[in-house]
């Protein structure tokens, strides 16, 4: 673990001990242990140390719903936009679980309100295609483009109605969306 965007794969994967390190580094941060991660951190550990599949320990956080533990890892320097290697992003996680705590922590610390995936899926078009309009509403606030397409030409509006999700559809229809 040398520089912080360091991950299992190639140096970490000869030795198992290290590699056994990092797997519970990355099993508190779908666990949510904020003052253990914050420690762990404290002590040399990347704030952004990724798994394989390249996602962060805030990813990991923020898509099991733990916004205490995000924001331990944010105070500690992670960063909120770190993409993993399908190119999600953390807020994108989080609007697809639902996790408004979790959303407003990544916001707070810097997150791109508008941090496409490399289909231009961007985490407001999650929220309305699951009907959250909590979080539809906590995007809008934050400054998501309501006109904002994907690289279908799908909207959120759109995205709602094909999912069936009639009250973001609602929501983004009354605001010319």
């Amino acid at each position: 673990m040398t520089d912080s965007t360091d991950n299992t794969s190639s140096s970490q994967s000869s030795n198992p001990d290290l590699q056994a390190l990092a797997q519970e580094v990355f099993d508190l941060a779908r666990r949510g242990d904020a003052t253990m991660l914050a420690a762990v951190i404290e002590k040399g550990v990347p704030p952004n140390l990724r798994n394989e599949r390249g996602d962060s320990l805030v990813m990991l956080a923020s898509y099991h719903g733990h916004a205490d533990a995000v924001r331990a890892l944010l105070d500690q320097g992670a960063d909120p936009n770190l993409r993993n290697d399908a190119g999600q992003t953390p807020i994108a996680g989080a609007a697809f679980k639902g996790f408004d705590k979790v959303i407003e922590a990544l916001l707070a610390h810097g997150a791109d309100v508008e941090g496409a995936s490399p289909d231009g899926r961007t985490a407001l078009m999650v929220a309305a295609m699951f009907n959250r309009t909590a979080i539809v509403d906590l995007l809008l606030a934050h400054g998501a483009n309501p006109q904002a397409r994907d690289a279908n030409g799908v909207s959120a509006a759109d995205a709602a109605a094909r999912m069936g999700a009639g009250d973001t559809q609602a929501r983004l229809k009354s605001l010319g969306a």
